[in-house]
């Protein structure tokens, strides 16, 4: 679990992020694909948080 900690932050601020950015900012004629639904909002931007996060997970180095 500790393993995957950074991936689960990331996903989850970006979850977060993404559903707070569906309330306030939205989209108003529903078109848009992923700020018109808070599903697809919240799980677009956790996905980028996750992968956002992922960049500053130190490299293990295996030795031979």
């Amino acid at each position: 679990m500790k393993k995957y900690l950074l991936y689960l932050v990331g996903a989850a601020v970006g979850g977060l992020g993404g559903f707070l950015y569906w309330k306030y900012v939205g989209c108003l004629t529903g078109t848009c694909k992923i700020t018109s639904s808070p599903v697809n909002s919240t799980l677009y931007f956790a996905m980028m948080g996750a992968l956002l996060f992922s960049m500053f997970k130190k490299q293990e180095t295996h030795g031979s």
